[in-house]
């Protein structure tokens, strides 16, 4: 199988597959514990913590181990609904349904929600933006890296500066981001970051989220105090030791996967260029190294993506996460690009294990798929 979907998820790297092992095995004792077998897994997971916060350049301290980014972006929500009585809150046009929903949630409970619009590209302005903030404003979302485009919102510190002038509270999704672009949580200027194992090599089902020291962050579920009380529940110990190992190799290694995928993306964008029919979104924008979202006019999306699947190559027609939604997506439909349009849209996400006569195979199937006169 050619697998060109790695912003919906990526094979566990050997690495980090040897380091987990012992975790589910041997090391099987209870991190909580105070005996000699349960504190070796607690310096295990520790180590992991002091992983990810280097990859972000926090403290150890700053990281609450969560689920995944879902869960981390759900902590986020129920921070603000916390601190803050029912107020206006803004989120991007083009956020994750893991943003959106808890918004919508909110919204049923008092909260005024409003989206920030973006551009063509899938860009927030900040002149725009300034304007949305209200008196009654409390908290703003807004995405580091767009999963379906990988278009970078490359002035997220200017929005942060702007919302923290004005007394917010500020989040960013960096799930796409961590380990593929710098990703440094001070440099970015959030109260809240969200992050996610299994989209650099490693495990699903475990995430983070980093906060500033100056936030009360606000559990979801309660129990046993782990996690600084902000996540309770006995940890993944192993999935946690895993995520660590993705973050060291993720920062020692990502200027090298950079260019690599870098370099697949060049191939395939110039030989795409030359296809009819076919436009890549959010070409002139900012973007991951390693993401392509195309249209292919008068192709609808899904059937493109099947014919695909049965010559062996996998890749997606936008977010894992609601791809068995038929409707259109909300952040193409939120770029202003046409309802028709958005129906014939795949995304191509390559990684380390991609080649240059993969790209050529998926560009010849592609060829053979789309009329020549669409």
């Amino acid at each position: 199988m050619i697998y060109f979907d790695h912003n919906a998820t990526t094979q566990v790297d050997e690495r980090v597959l040897e380091a987990m092992l012992p975790y589910l095995g041997k090391f099987f004792g209870n991190p909580s514990s105070l005996y000699r077998h349960g504190r070796a897994v607690r310096t295990a997971v520790e180590t992991a913590r002091e992983q990810v916060a280097a990859l972000v350049g926090v403290q150890s301290s700053q990281v609450v181990f969560t689920s995944g980014g879902t869960e981390s972006n759900n902590i986020a929500f129920a921070t603000a609904n916390q601190l803050f009585e029912p107020g206006h809150l803004l989120i991007g046009a083009t956020e994750h349904p893991s943003v959106r929903e808890p918004a919508a949630r909110l919204q049923a409970n008092g909260w005024d929600v409003e989206t920030i619009p973006v551009d063509g590209q899938g860009r927030i302005d900040t002149d725009v933006f300034a304007q949305l903030i209200r008196p009654q404003t409390r908290f703003v979302s807004v995405m580091f890296v767009n999963n379906e485009t990988g278009v970078l919102q490359g002035n997220l510190r200017e929005l942060a500066d702007l919302s923290k002038q004005r007394g917010l509270l500020v989040h960013t999704d960096a799930v796409q981001a961590a380990g593929k672009v710098s990703c440094k949580f001070n440099d970015l200027g959030a109260d809240l970051m969200s992050l996610s194992a299994h989209k650099i090599y490693g495990p699903k089902g475990v995430g983070a989220l980093v906060f500033d020291k100056t936030v009360d962050v606000q559990p979801l579920q309660l129990g046993g105090g782990q996690e600084q009380g902000i996540r309770a529940g006995t940890e993944n110990t192993a999935g946690i030791i895993g995520f660590g190992k993705a973050a060291e190799l993720a920062s020692a290694e990502q200027q090298s996967r950079q260019q690599h995928v870098q370099t697949l993306r060049d191939r395939l964008e110039q030989k795409l260029s030359t296809i009819r029919g076919v436009e890549i979104i959010a070409k002139d924008a900012a973007r991951l190294s390693n993401t392509t979202l195309i249209s292919c006019r008068g192709i609808d999306g899904e059937m493109l993506l099947m014919q695909l699947d049965q010559q062996g190559i996998a890749v997606s027609s936008g977010s894992a996460c609601s791809s068995n939604n038929r409707e259109p997506s909300p952040v193409l439909l939120a770029m202003g690009i046409p309802r028709d349009q958005t129906l014939g849209a795949i995304r191509i996400s390559l990684g380390q294990q991609n080649t240059i006569p993969e790209v050529d195979r998926f560009l010849e199937c592609l060829n053979l798929l789309i009329p020549s006169d669409p």
